[in-house]
């Protein structure tokens, strides 16, 4: 028969198990801290590279807007602009350059070339704004002119 007044001995292999769980569980911490920012930098750069290619496909689309527009006889330089905007406006893109070449397109010839060019820096359209800040992004159109 067991004494009460005697403390029952901790089994060897219970302390150890103790101090193994206790090794896993600051190895897991260790392992977590080391993964997760490498992981959020993968996450934050798909974000940044799918941004790039919608902008990037948006401004071919304005330039296409905007080189029917200037293709057409009678129409203005700010026509042309007013197009290009509201389709930009669309994607919340601003901080672009339009080149039109010519200049005025009311003043091009009937089957000449009109041409139509959107720049934007991808910083002023970044979602993140750390990654890609040298790149400049752009859209291009070139039409004939209509009689």
């Amino acid at each position: 028969m067991r004494n009460h007044d005697e403390t029952p001995a901790v089994s060897p292999t219970r302390t150890t198990s103790r101090c193994q769980r206790a090794r896993r569980r600051g190895a897991a911490a260790v392992e977590f801290a080391v993964v997760v920012p490498v992981l959020l930098l993968l996450v934050f750069g798909i974000f940044e590279a799918g941004r790039l290619l919608m902008v990037e496909q948006t401004l071919s689309n304005a330039a296409r807007a905007g080189a029917r527009e200037a293709s057409l006889s009678g129409t203005t330089t700010t026509t042309v602009l007013a197009n290009i905007n509201s389709a930009l406006a669309l994607a919340s893109i601003t901080g672009h350059t339009v080149t039109l070449n010519p200049a005025d397109p009311s003043t091009a010839l009937p089957n000449t070339p009109v041409q139509v060019r959107i720049a934007v820096p991808f910083s002023a359209v970044s979602w993140v704004g750390a990654m890609f800040t040298t790149v400049v992004l752009s859209g291009q159109c070139t039409m004939r002119k209509e009689d």
